[in-house]
């Protein structure tokens, strides 16, 4: 064991951590360069949520088909990452095409989020593979660079003059260094068990758990809140610009700062985690952005400037701080030869879920009714909690 704390272990959380930035980077690659699309290819700018759910589809039957060949669980993760990585990067660069339909872009999106499902619970399995002790802390670090990837984007066009094509760029730029990084400075873990053969039925093994039952239906209902959040984050800043235009705000710029707040809130829940235990602190996290759902209709609209984005940024945070610490315990509790494929199916329901509540809230949402909309993504907290409580 003591070759575990040798001088090249340490770069492999920080060298995850990075990879996992740069590549999650192309996941809301389109969604900031929507306006720039809708003046290109002509098609309503409600189309942000049909945009989002072709990278979340793809990002689904990506983990369903990882999930039932046990790839991460049989193959070196560090490859299959790399491989993902470089994939995903250049399919991406395929929204730069001239004359691209919106059939195209929908295809390529799908795509790109196809291959990031050898990208996000890969690196989980990575990590899992590497630090059994300390694991809620070391994905809280990983989900934080999610979280920071996923609003990278939306920084890149917060800066003035700068061409939409150039953010296509340099996201996939990203992604192939990241991809890079993990195949030459992180082999495979110490506490990598290799499954030997292909097993059909081995991502709903852990199901029969009552314990991952639990944690599994806790991240279910984290995520029916989680991508919608995300993904309207642009839309609550622009109601409350059209409502207050005195008080009007960077949208870009905000969404970024909204969801990239997020990534703090995951290492903080990581570390606090250590003390006080992973389940605890995930049900307190997952019970705050309940309470920001319910009580949105008190700030989306009607509070001063200041009222307002001091609750996004709480609800930013809340929001994500469990997502870590549901993957820690689904690691945990998963049976060993399948951890990869337990935390891969997992995030495969859990971001089939995400489409249901984007597609709801898109469907749902009126001029009349903006205030109270987000009241629904409560749905999803509240029977995560019944599940974690019914199991103690």
């Amino acid at each position: 064991m003591q070759s575990t704390f040798s001088k090249p272990k340490k770069i492999i959380l920080p060298t995850l951590v990075v990879a996992q930035f740069f590549c999650t980077s192309l996941w809301f690659a389109g969604n900031a360069i929507i306006s720039d699309l809708v003046k290109q290819l002509h098609f309503p700018s409600s189309y942000l949520a049909h945009l989002t759910s072709a990278v979340q589809f793809g990002f689904i039957i990506g983990t369903l088909v990882f999930a039932v060949l046990s790839i991460s669980d049989r193959f070196s993760p560090s490859k299959i990452f790399f491989s993902c990585a470089v994939v995903a990067a250049l399919i991406n660069l395929c929204v730069n095409i001239d004359g691209i339909t919106v059939t195209q872009l929908m295809s390529v999106r799908f795509v790109t989020g196809f291959f990031l499902a050898g990208i996000y619970p890969v690196g989980m399995k990575i990590a899992a593979d590497h630090f059994q002790q300390g694991l809620g802390k070391s994905l809280g670090f990983l989900v934080g660079a999610l979280v920071l990837g996923t609003a990278f984007p939306h920084f890149l066009k917060s800066i003035h003059g700068i061409p939409w094509h150039y953010i296509v760029f340099f996201t996939s730029l990203l992604s192939l260094l990241g991809g890079f990084a993990i195949l030459i400075l992180v082999p495979d873990g110490p506490y990598r068990t290799i499954g030997q053969r292909l097993s059909l039925s081995a991502f709903i093994k852990g199901f029969a758990n009552k314990k991952f039952r639990a944690v599994a239906f806790g991240y279910f209902g984290h995520m029916w809140e989680l991508y919608a959040f995300w993904v309207f984050v642009p839309a609550i800043l622009l109601v409350y610009n059209n409502q207050h235009p005195n008080d009007a705000f960077n949208v870009p710029l905000f969404s970024f700062l909204i969801i990239a707040v997020g990534g703090i809130a995951c290492v903080i829940g990581g570390v606090i985690s250590t003390k006080f235990g992973v389940r605890k602190v995930a049900t307190l996290s997952l019970s705050l952005s309940c309470i920001c759902c319910l009580t949105s209709p008190l700030f989306v609209v009607n509070s001063s400037a200041s009222v307002f984005i001091v609750f996004m940024f709480i609800w930013g945070m809340a929001v994500i701080a469990d997502s870590p610490l549901f993957s820690t315990l689904v690691a945990q509790n998963a049976v060993a030869e399948y951890k990869g494929s337990s935390l891969t199916i997992v995030n495969c329901i859990g971001f089939a879920i995400t489409i249901i509540s984007i597609q709801l809230i898109d469907a749902l949402k009126t001029a009349t009714n903006v205030q109270y909309i987000y009241m629904l993504l409560a749905l999803g907290p509240i029977l995560g909690l019944i599940a974690l409580q019914r199991s103690e």
